[in-house]
C-alpha cells in the first residue's frame, strides 16, 4: 500500500482543504505532514463554512483516522479554538484525531519572538503571519524545542527553562517589551495544552506504517505551497518547513518508496499573500477583478491576496520537484468574465527568454505571455465535464500539453459539489 500525497503547487491558498475533503472517501487515513497554523484550509459543505488551521481536512467525514504528523508545529491556543469551533457543528473529534508525540509545540514566547524579529527587520520584513512558526522551527533545528510528548513528561520544568531563555533573548537582543503580552497569553496556552492532552498521542511513524502494512489507504495533506518551501521556494520569502512531496517522508516517517500518487493543486490563476517576488502579479483593475471574483483574502490573516495570471514556468518547476502525477485546477469560475486570459510561458531575464525557474526572482524577471480566449460562461452550475465550454477545454488542454500531465479535476466553486472529475477513475 502506498501513501498518496496532495499538495499545493503555487504560493499556497490553492484550495487544498476542499480537495482533501472531496477525496477523503477513497482513504481510511488523512495525515498532515508539515507547517503550522498559518495554513488555513477552507471547507464548505451543507451550508457550513469551516476553516481548519492544524487539523487535517478529512475530519468531517465519518470513520476516518486523522493524524497530525511529527513535521507539524502546534499552537495549543489555536488548536483549542479550532476544536471548540468544530464541536459547535456537532462533530466529536476525540475518537478519530491522533497527534504525533514528536510534533513540536509553539510556545507563547515563540509568538513574541516572531513579532520582535519582524518588527526589527523594518523594510526587509518577510510578511510573517506572526504565529510563532519560524521561531518554533528554529528551536527544533537548534535542538531546543518542546514536543507534544513532553506534555506528559516533566513538562513544567522543561517549559520554565525554555521560556527563561526566550525572555533573555527578548530582553537583551531584541530589547522588546514582552511581559504583558506573555501574561495575557500563558493562561490560554495552558488551557489549550489541557485540551491537546485529551487526544491520543502516538508514535506516528510506527502508527502510519502499521496502517499501510494492513492495507489502509493514506492521503498525506500538505500545507502552504511549493513556492514557499524553505529550500526550493522564493527564498527568503518562504515558510519554515519543506512543503514539497519529500516533506511527507520526513514529516510522517515514510520511506520514499511508500509514496504513490502525487496530486498537485493549482489555481487557474496565481495569488500570493505577504511579501516576496511574484512575476505575473497584476497591479491594475484586472488584478482587482480577480481578487473580488475569487474572494481572495487570507483565511488565516484576512489580508488581501496579490493576484496575477497563471505562471507555467513556476508550475513546471513545482511539478518537477514533487513528481506530480495528476493536476487539479481550482477556481476556474473566477475567470468566467474575461474576454481573453493570459498565461505566462517564459521569463525574460536580461533580454533572454528562459523557461526555467531561476535562482532568484527579482525585478529583472519579466513574464512572457500567450493569450487564450476566455469562456464568458458561468461555470458554477456545471455538473459534468461534458458541459464545459470549448474555451475552457482549450485552456485545460494547453496546460496539460505544457506540463505533460493530465488535469484530473477542475473546481468551479467552493462547495464540495462544485468539483468536476475530468478523467475516468
Amino acid at each position: 500500500m502506498k501513501v498518496d500525497v496532495l499538495l499545493g503547487l503555487q504560493w499556497g491558498d490553492e484550495g487544498k482543504g476542499k480537495i482533501v475533503d472531496v477525496l477523503t472517501p477513497r482513504y481510511d487515513v488523512i495525515a498532515r505532514f508539515q507547517g503550522g497554523p498559518n495554513a488555513g484550509h477552507t471547507l464548505e459543505f451543507n451550508n457550513v463554512k469551516q476553516v481548519l488551521h492544524t487539523i487535517p481536512s478529512g475530519i468531517f467525514r465519518e470513520n476516518k483516522i486523522n493524524i497530525i504528523g511529527n513535521g507539524v508545529v502546534i499552537d495549543p491556543i489555536i488548536f483549542k479554538k479550532e476544536i471548540d469551533s468544530i464541536k459547535k457543528l456537532g462533530t466529536d473529534l476525540t475518537g478519530n484525531l491522533y497527534i504525533s508525540k514528536k510534533a513540536h509545540l509553539i510556545l507563547p514566547t515563540h509568538r513574541i519572538i516572531d513579532m520582535a524579529s519582524e518588527q526589527g527587520k523594518g523594510k526587509t520584513k518577510i510578511g510573517s503571519t506572526l504565529k510563532g512558526i519560524g521561531p518554533t522551527y528554529k528551536d527544533k533545528i537548534g535542538r531546543e524545542g518542546l514536543r507534544v510528548g513532553d506534555l506528559t513528561n516533566n513538562f513544567k520544568e522543561k517549559y520554565t527553562e525554555r521560556i527563561a531563555r526566550h525572555k533573555q533573548l527578548l530582553e537583551h537582543f531584541f530589547r522588546f517589551e514582552y511581559k504583558q503580552v506573555l501574561a495575557d497569553c500563558e493562561k490560554d496556552w495552558f488551557e489549550g495544552a489541557e485540551v491537546l492532552k485529551s487526544f491520543r498521542f502516538i508514535d506516528s511513524e510506527h502508527f502510519i506504517n502499521d496502517l499501510l502494512n494492513n492495507n489502509k489507504p493514506v492521503l498525506a495533506e500538505g500545507a502552504q505551497g511549493t513556492l514557499l518551501d524553505i529550500d526550493f521556494g522564493s527564498y527568503p520569502f518562504v515558510t519554515s518547513s519543506n512543503t514539497i512531496c519529500a516533506g511527507a517522508c520526513t514529516g510522517l516517517g515514510l520511506a520514499p518508496q511508500r509514496i504513490g500518487k502525487v496530486f498537485g493543486i493549482f489555481k487557474a490563476y496565481c495569488t500570493r499573500v505577504g511579501m516576496g517576488p511574484f512575476p505575473t502579479e497584476l497591479f491594475d483593475g484586472t488584478g482587482d477583478k480577480i481578487r473580488d471574483a475569487g474572494k481572495e483574502y487570507g483565511s488565516t490573516t484576512g489580508r488581501p491576496r496579490r493576484c496575477g495570471w497563471l505562471d507555467l514556468v513556476a508550475l513546471k518547476y513545482a511539478v518537477m520537484l514533487n513528481g506530480v502525477t495528476e493536476l487539479i485546477m481550482m477556481k476556474a469560475d473566477v475567470l468566467d468574465e474575461f474576454e481573453t486570459i493570459k498565461i505566462c510561458t517564459g521569463y525574460e531575464i536580461d533580454g533572454e527568454t528562459v523557461d526555467y525557474f531561476p535562482f532568484e526572482l527579482n525585478d529583472s524577471v519579466k513574464p512572457v505571455y500567450v493569450e487564450l480566449p476566455g469562456w464568458k460562461t458561468n461555470l458554477t452550475g456545471i455538473k459534468s465535464a461534458g458541459e464545459f465550454p470549448p474555451e475552457l477545454n482549450s485552456y485545460i488542454t494547453f496546460i496539460e500539453e505544457q506540463m505533460n500531465i493530465p488535469v484530473s479535476i477542475a473546481s468551479v466553486g467552493p462547495n464540495r459539489e462544485q468539483t468536476i472529475f475530468l478523467k475516468k477513475e
